[in-house]
């Protein structure tokens, strides 16, 4: 008890407290880039892979269901160490950043591909009975439907999201859990008051999604 007494207080000085909170400032960036990235891409890829156009949803789905399986470290690596093969060179940040907007547009596509397809059928036929296109009947009946079922498990994912930019360390993104190692590396009593700042930091930034993913919930609702 005196060690982690003594390390909470030696841990948190001012260089070092300043060092974590950019740390966090970077995963607060790769964070925000990524979900708005995601979003925009993921809704493409889903209602393209919903509209089963002739040849492009197919292989679409093939494309996504692919990257979908892939394990999100292994893009990370590709995007940072084999890019550059071929003469793409990204800084660590970006190179993160593209990663993750490809793994999470994935993941959200078929979000978005199933809240679509738990509109009976019926919605659309009713819709163009009256005349309306099918894009009409997207926009206009089915994707407002949907989005009612969908914001749940979307916030849901975009919290992993944030969990696992933590992963970005592999490519020494010096995002908060890097430079949490790099703190307690000065000092093992600094270990468990940096992995208590880390997982306070994290639950804050999680939590906040939660309270929106309720809000947007009773929004709906009403």
């Amino acid at each position: 008890m005196n060690i982690i007494a003594a390390g909470i207080f030696d841990a948190f000085t001012k260089n070092n407290v300043h060092y974590l909170l950019g740390g966090l400032g970077i995963t607060v960036g790769v964070s925000i880039i990524s979900v708005i990235g995601s979003l925009i891409f993921c809704s493409f890829i889903g209602i393209i892979i919903y509209e089963k156009i002739p040849f492009l949803s197919r292989y679409v789905s093939i494309i996504n269901d692919v990257i979908r399986n892939l394990p999100l470290l292994l893009i990370i690596f590709f995007v940072y160490f084999v890019l550059p093969v071929i003469g793409i060179y990204l800084p660590v940040f970006w190179a993160t950043v593209i990663a993750m907007t490809v793994f999470e547009s994935t993941m959200l596509a078929e979000i978005i591909r199933g809240g679509l397809l738990a509109i009976p059928i019926g919605q659309t036929e009713g819709a163009r009975s009256v005349g309306m296109t099918n894009q009409q009947a997207l926009l206009n009946i089915i994707l407002p439907q949907a989005i009612k079922k969908m914001i749940p498990p979307i916030i849901s994912q975009l919290i992993s999201l944030v969990k696992d930019t933590s992963l970005a360390v592999g490519i020494v993104l010096a995002e908060m859990t890097f430079r949490g190692q790099i703190i307690y590396a000065q000092n093992s009593n600094y270990t468990i008051p940096v992995f208590i700042a880390l997982a306070i930091m994290y639950f804050i930034l999680n939590y906040g999604l939660s309270l929106i993913a309720r809000w947007f919930d009773h929004r709906m609702a009403a």
